[in-house]
């Protein structure tokens, strides 16, 4: 009797064990179920989905990737239909997509404070699923207080004029159902205005202080997507002329344009333009940046343009959550563009690159 009591006190023991790990197992959110990033059809996004799979590896989820969706459009519908749980993308591209009307281009409300000299609001105290998610049938974010989906200033509880930024616009746009977690905002991914070696020492490296010159200037534009196959291509007027007169009051009398990056590096190279407007960093072109200089645009004429990872919401617990956080503090343009460089042009493997930059940064 003794020996059957032992036994079944083992067996309550050994019972009780199996159910609190199972009880901390589905605290976690690791139930086996496996999360699907997708990417796009770049370098950049497919980069993005073996650094965001392989960090949630490590947090102990099971992932995947499913790459070459195609374009925004299409990796959002599998978004939206379920097919892959989580991708990255960059902001304001994103926000062009959800809400082509939003006027918004600075990068959040810190920046809107310092570019305007207001004080920043306070946070708003997001839970750990993230931010978004419009109502049904809302056009994005008229209807919330104080919003407007365009990004027009609006005034804020206080009265004060509020200048619209990325973050909050798209949180306010997305569907019903997803979320983004933090923005990468070490990397700027942004259009760059540059000047040729020759003629940067001639020039302010501010477009602040270059505005009073900008009439000088012969300025070559680049249209296409060849650094970032998933933007759309500018439209030299209204994504590029025009913001650098409304934000700085510079005014380009004299401009060409160039039907790719690699062309308008080309002509600046030659000499036949001062500066050029390419359609995204410098340090995406072929080789790199090579001897072009990128001059500053801190009122952001052109908007904001960071990595932001987007997900559906309840298929990634607070623990996934925290990591995909820890690695928008870590990424930076270098960083990026440099990986980007050795997938696109030297064939490297995505899943390496992201593993040896997971590992340099302790993630």
């Amino acid at each position: 009797m003794e020996l059957a009591a032992s036994v079944r006190n083992s067996v309550r023991a050994v019972v009780a064990i199996m159910a609190a790990t199972l009880v901390v197992s589905c605290s976690d959110g690791d139930s086996g179920t496996t999360i699907t990033v997708g990417a796009g059809n770049s370098a950049q996004s497919e980069l993005i989905a073996e650094i965001y799979a392989g960090a949630l590896a490590r947090a102990g989820a099971h992932t995947t990737t499913r790459t070459g969706l195609g374009q925004r459009g299409d990796y959002l519908t599998a978004l939206d239909a379920g097919t892959v749980q989580l991708v990255g993308d960059d902001s304001g591209d994103l926000l062009t997509a959800l809400d082509s009307g939003s006027q918004a281009r600075l990068p959040d409300k810190l920046a809107a404070a310092k570019v305007t000299g207001t004080a920043a609001p306070k946070a708003n105290g997001n839970d750990a699923q993230g931010t978004g998610g419009k109502p049904p049938g809302s056009s994005g974010g008229n209807d919330a207080p104080g919003g407007d989906s365009a990004g027009v200033k609006a005034p804020d509880a206080r009265g004060v004029e509020r200048v619209p930024d990325v973050a909050d616009a798209v949180s306010r746009a997305l569907p019903e159902g997803l979320a983004v977690s933090d923005i990468a905002d070490g990397t700027d991914l942004r259009p760059a205005f540059v000047f040729s070696g020759a003629a940067s020492g001639r020039y302010p490296d501010s477009l602040k202080e270059l505005a009073p010159r900008c009439g000088e200037l012969t300025v070559g534009v680049a249209t296409g997507s060849e650094l970032d196959p998933l933007r759309r291509s500018p439209d030299p007027q209204r994504d590029v002329l025009e913001p650098l007169h409304t934000v700085y009051g510079c005014d380009i009398t004299h401009h060409t344009v160039y039907p790719n990056d690699s062309a308008l590096r080309k002509a600046l190279q030659e000499g036949q333009i001062q500066a050029g407007v390419l359609t995204a960093p410098a340090a995406l072109l072929p080789g790199g940046a090579g001897d072009l200089v990128p001059i500053a645009d801190p009122d952001y004429a052109f908007r904001a343009q960071s990595v932001i990872p987007l997900y559906r919401k309840g298929t990634l617990t607070a623990r996934q959550l925290k990591k995909l956080n820890y690695v928008a503090g870590e990424l930076t343009t270098a960083d990026l563009t440099d990986m980007v460089r050795a997938l696109r042009d030297d064939h490297a493997s995505a899943p390496d690159l992201a593993r040896t930059w997971l590992d340099s940064h302790d993630l």
